[in-house]
């Protein structure tokens, strides 16, 4: 890397705050920032976010080591276990830099990442408040894609996620930086630019390309992922009904959820009842519902004896799990203020 100025004789100056649980993926994160061209940045902010005390330092040390001649510009801060939201609150409040760029620490930079920030961040209107990058999900080209993995494709359509995302640091100081009370990597980016567009700043995307490999997850990722219905019910809460056209997200299936796991409650009720014919209609419409559901994610797959059981065994699981936690993030977040009276 270099810190050469810009042709203007100066340069933007920047700081890169990283939240991490430091995972395996971190040591790659950080070698591919350490080997992009381009421009230093001012400074790195690690934020080790595990809760408790550390009981793998070396786990920190081995990821710490691939910087080169960056670490002595990088400062390793604790979150407490309090989620990305605040972590990253945590390294905003210790840059000194006039961007912040946020990367998570799944993502490997492009190799000219440092140039092409900067040209991103000079090419920045004065009333542009935040600069995405662009984001890469390599998928396998052998065979379809797996539900998980179809998932995080989908990230490189998402808007103002923080995989890569570059704001202007007294921005995210005049907005009260991210909303700790999403406490999941969820929502708490869509959040976070919405106020910053209400604020009266633009967003753009920029240039710079950044790659979010598929990680390994667990075979039933997709349920624990449902806890993500809480998240939308602050949202609304937030920023009304139509928050979803307003960060341009897909709406999701929890009317869809919703109807199927009344249908499914119905059919038990009635069965308990002594109501057979009605027992047997409402479980046909659970039976349907939960069948569509099951083939939309199972269609475009594999189709592999794995994942098919997977899909159809979460399938029926997911409805039941989506609705109790948008109805449970319903109801903790009804009195929900604004963030910056939270903060203030």
């Amino acid at each position: 890397m270099s810190g050469a100025p810009e042709a203007g004789g100066t340069r933007t100056g920047y700081a890169v705050v990283v939240p991490t649980l430091v995972r395996h993926t971190l040591a790659d994160c950080l070698a591919s920032l350490a080997a992009a061209h381009g421009p230093d940045p001012d400074e790195i902010v690690l934020v080790d976010d595990r809760p408790g005390p550390d009981t793998d330092p070396g786990a920190l040390e081995h990821a710490l080591a691939v910087l080169g001649d960056l670490r002595e510009r990088t400062v390793v801060l604790r979150g407490g276990g309090r989620g990305p939201a605040a972590a990253r609150n945590t390294g905003m409040r210790a840059v000194t830099a006039p961007w912040t760029a946020f990367l998570d620490d799944d993502v490997q930079v492009g190799p000219h990442w440092c140039d092409q920030l900067i040209q991103d961040l000079a090419e920045a209107a004065p009333d542009t408040g935040a600069v995405q990058g662009v984001i890469a999900v390599p998928l396998p080209g052998e065979r379809r894609p797996t539900d998980w993995e179809r998932g995080t494709a989908g990230l490189a359509q998402a808007r103002w996620i923080t995989a890569d995302m570059a704001y202007r640091t007294d921005v995210l100081e005049q907005v009260g930086g991210f909303d700790e009370r999403f406490t999941r990597a969820f929502r708490e980016d869509a959040d976070l630019a919405l106020r910053v567009l209400d604020a009266g700043w633009r967003i753009r995307r920029g240039r710079r390309t950044t790659r979010h490999p598929v990680r390994p997850a667990a075979r039933w990722v997709s349920l624990k992922q449902q806890r993500g219905n809480a998240d939308d019910a602050l949202m609304r809460r937030l920023h009304g009904p139509d928050w979803w056209a307003k960060a341009v997200a897909p709406k999701g299936r929890i009317r869809r959820h919703a109807a199927i796991t009344a249908a499914g409650a119905a059919a038990v009720g009635l069965a308990a009842a002594r109501c057979p014919r009605a027992a047997a209609v409402a479980g046909l419409g659970w039976a349907a519902g939960t069948a569509e559901f099951a083939w939309a994610r199972i269609a475009p797959g594999p189709r592999t004896r794995h994942e098919v059981t997977t899909m159809l065994v979460t399938s029926a699981l997911i409805p039941p799990a989506a609705t109790w936690h948008r109805l449970s993030g319903l109801w903790r977040h009804r009195g929900a203020r604004a963030w910056r009276e939270v903060a203030a």
